[in-house]
């Protein structure tokens, strides 16, 4: 006769049950809810009254457009405004608006509205996916940046209504002021305007709203809640060394595009050329901030002179800022390359940044995200080149670079390019989106330990 079996006991409550997501790290997490993400996104593209009749897209566009929202990069297949319908623009500034926040983020925030326990593990996940400092911290953290990014949305919205509700109408206004106002903010880059933004290239109201709130999407939560809490309250709430660094690389990067874009275009007369001074100044600045990781465009791209070009694909290369809603290696990334350069040159052994040691473990790191980035670039381009040998090399370059910077700016080629190199776009930007070092830890076969056994250096090898 079998023994019955014992009654299973509840869970210990000072040990909680270990859920399907606590037993992934927090890269391995990530990369696989943005997955999830996207094909949810794709799903929800599948349905009826999405696109327009005429719009003939495939599921591969789907797919393409799905990622490209979630991962808030802004490149289409199609214009938005014309092939989706008011229901399809909706789920795909939605997308956005989870992909620009982080789907962590937003799953903890319904973890605080019906009242779940958010274990230390959740924490970590949480911690890793905003590059928050403090771990304990993490959960106000997430109530202060969901207010804070929706105060923003508003705010832009509100100046942006100031030009499209007289141009569009009351109801009509204030959709297209929310729609690229939440587009802005997230760094998505997705235009559904009747004619494109060229029209407003002269428009201070229009180029200041958004290129405000590219820049602050763009700086990371941490930066802006920490630029905002030293300016209420300087004396308990001291400006960090990463915010420094991230304020001036942002500002000289500014600076720098605004005025190589003026001098290169001034006299283009399919950019710059038209405008008057001011409306030049306006256009080049705008043409500076968006390749940050926005996406948006007052002049047509194609036009552009060459090396006006190559400065595009330098900024987006460099991209946001570490924790923000761009790509890119990083401004910190870049700051860090360049003064190890420079200390190198003037033969010193430490990184010093505003009378602070950088740690040599964040140059290494520095050094690490740039390669990775480079030869995911790199790949990618002639694996693009190989699939699409009728497209010229500098639009496939440009498409290339846009996409693993989650940026979406584009020489019109999108449309152009067939469903393998679709696909390759596609996967670029999921990398782009959660980071080559992420994905490449995330899957990484090897103990993230430390080895016991440590070998003898060798000092004799050349490099340079």
């Amino acid at each position: 006769m079998r023994r019955p079996l014992p009654p299973r006991l509840p869970p210990s409550p000072g040990r909680p049950r270990r859920t399907l997501f606590a037993r992934f790290t927090p890269p391995q997490l990530i990369a696989v809810v943005y997955l999830i993400g996207i094909a949810l996104g794709t799903a929800l593209l599948h349905l009826p009254g999405v696109t327009t009749p005429g719009a003939a897209l495939g599921s591969i566009d789907r797919l393409f457009t799905a990622t490209s929202a979630i991962c808030i990069t802004g490149l289409v297949v199609a214009d938005t405004g014309e092939a989706f319908t008011r229901f399809g623009q909706t789920l795909i500034i939605g997308l956005a608006q989870v992909g620009g926040l982080g789907i962590l983020t937003f799953g903890t925030l319904f973890a605080f509205l019906t009242g779940r326990r958010v274990n230390f593990s959740e924490r970590q996940h949480l911690a890793q996916q905003i590059n928050a400092l403090d771990v304990g911290g993490v959960l106000p953290l997430i109530r202060i940046i969901f207010l804070y990014t929706l105060a923003a949305e508003v705010a832009g919205t509100l100046l942006l209504a100031l030009r499209f509700v007289p141009q569009f109408g009351p109801g009509e206004g204030l959709y297209q002021a929310a729609f690229h106002a939440v587009s802005a903010y997230n760094n998505a880059g997705f235009v559904v305007v009747p004619g494109g933004m060229g029209q407003y290239a002269h428009d201070p109201l229009v180029n200041l709203t958004l290129g405000g709130l590219i820049i602050l999407g763009g700086l990371g939560f941490l930066v802006q809640l920490n630029v905002l809490t030293h300016l209420l309250w300087p004396r308990r709430n001291r400006l960090l060394i990463y915010s420094r660094l991230t304020l001036l690389t942002t500002g000289l990067l500014l600076l720098l595009g605004t005025g190589l874009i003026l001098a290169l275009e001034w006299g283009n007369a399919g950019t710059l050329g038209p405008l008057d001074a001011p409306g030049k100044l306006l256009a080049a600045f705008f043409q500076s901030v968006t390749p940050r990781s926005a996406g948006f465009s007052t002049v047509d791209i194609s036009s552009m002179s060459s090396a006006s070009l190559f400065l595009l694909i330098a900024l987006m290369f460099i991209g946001a800022n570490s924790g923000s809603t761009g790509g890119g290696i990083k401004t910190s990334t870049l700051a860090i390359l360049v003064g190890s350069a420079w200390n190198m040159v003037r033969g010193r052994g430490e990184l010093i940044a505003f009378g602070r040691r950088v740690e040599p473990e964040n140059v290494v790191r520095a050094g690490t995200v740039t390669t990775l980035y480079a030869l995911l670039v790199a790949s990618a381009f002639f694996a693009l080149l190989a699939t699409n040998p009728k497209l010229g090399f500098t639009h496939l370059l440009f498409e290339t670079v846009s996409a693993a910077a989650t940026v979406g700016l584009s020489m019109n080629t999108t449309p152009l390019i067939n469903d393998p190199g679709l696909l390759i776009l596609t996967v670029l930007m999921y990398l782009g989106r959660i980071g080559p070092v992420t994905f490449a830890v995330a899957f990484s076969l090897r103990s993230q330990q430390s080895r016991a056994v440590k070998y003898p250096p060798e000092r004799d090898i050349l490099v340079g």
